[in-house]
């Protein structure tokens, strides 16, 4: 029998298309991150790129001419673009913004009525003495938008060629709860602070008193007034004498004297300037200081305010003799002393 043996050749086996594939694309990636990894380390401007990566700060409107302003001014000047009209030829004029930090009856509407005798400056009032304004922090900073855009009309209102604009605030109308917000907005917008207090608070306890009772007596004709502009009318509101609680007179005094130390730490690390307003009504060079720090012009600033107390303080409270006997020998038996009061405050 004849045996045929029979030769089987198997063709090798084929790698899949899916594997090569995969090698391939690991292989580009190994390569593209080798290229990077050494492009990192030759890199000669890795240096001068961390130097070139400083933020530089600009003014905010290239279409106007260069203002000439040093590198420290330029987060406080603006060139805003109100939404309710049209700056036209003022539109490059600058303008700062500011808010008067005060605490009530410490002359800050006095002086705010000194600010508006410049022309160039629009001081809109006490804007969050209305609640509604001031029930959460999107409303405050949306109301502090509309002022310094611009946008916040009051008799106070120079809008197209305003130098400085800003408002008044006490420090229990939200200020003090929501600090935190409020100084991180000063910062952002560039607001500078001008915090406005009285020296002598027992004289300020004392204006609070007679405000309050007159609130609900309205002694000028069935009309209360917080600020008059004759002595007439100053003279009618100065009859009343409070009488203060002897008891409760230093824990006031220091609380009162506390609110505002607060205030000024909360705010430390804004641009801010602190003024006393018995200095203000006795020194003019006051006035220069804060026209200076607003970048303004100098103008010789009126108001048609009077002042209201002027007589010794033993004519203004009814227990004067408890009060006196309460802060002698205190640290607070300065406020007792009489002083005396510039022309300026009667202007």
């Amino acid at each position: 029998m004849e045996t045929t043996d029979t030769l089987v050749i198997k063709a090798p086996k084929k790698t899949p298309l899916i594997l090569r594939m995969v090698v391939l694309l690991f292989t580009m990636a190994c390569g593209v991150y080798i290229c990077l990894v050494c492009l990192k380390q030759i890199n000669p401007n890795k240096t001068m790129i961390k130097f070139l990566n400083i933020k530089v700060i600009e003014y905010d409107n290239e279409s106007c001419p260069d203002p000439h302003l040093e590198q420290w001014e330029i987060p406080y000047v603006h060139y805003p673009k109100p939404r309710t009209f049209e700056r036209n030829e003022c539109a490059c004029n600058p303008v700062r913004y500011f808010a008067i930090l005060s605490m009530q009856r410490s002359g800050s509407g006095w002086f705010e009525t000194l600010l508006n005798n410049h022309t160039n400056v629009s001081s809109n009032g006490e804007i969050f003495s209305i609640p509604d304004r001031r029930r959460d922090v999107s409303s405050i900073l949306k109301n502090m938008d509309k002022v310094y855009n611009l946008d916040w009309f009051s008799s106070a209102s120079r809008n197209e060629c305003s130098a400085a604009v800003g408002f008044k605030w006490m420090l229990n109308q939200g200020l003090m709860e929501n600090h935190e917000e409020i100084v991180k907005y000063f910062k952002k917008r560039g607001v500078s602070a001008i915090f406005l207090f009285r020296r002598n608070l027992l004289r300020r306890m004392i204006s609070v008193h007679a405000n309050s009772y007159d609130k609900e007596a309205k002694q000028l004709n069935g009309t209360h007034k917080s600020h008059v502009h004759s002595p007439l009318e100053a003279q009618i509101l100065a009859k009343y004498k409070p009488k203060l609680n002897a008891t409760l007179l230093i824990p006031e005094l220091k609380q009162d004297e506390e609110t505002a130390a607060k205030a000024t730490q909360y705010f430390k690390t804004t641009r801010h300037i602190v003024l006393y307003y018995e200095d203000v009504i006795n020194n003019r060079t006051k006035l220069n200081e804060v026209q200076k720090f607003l970048g303004l012009p100098y103008r010789e600033l009126k108001s048609r305010q009077v002042k209201i107390h002027t007589t010794p303080l033993s004519n203004q409270i009814e227990n004067w003799e408890d009060v006196q006997k309460t802060l002698k020998g205190t640290s607070y038996e300065s406020f007792l002393a009489d002083y005396q009061v510039s022309s300026l405050a009667l202007l």
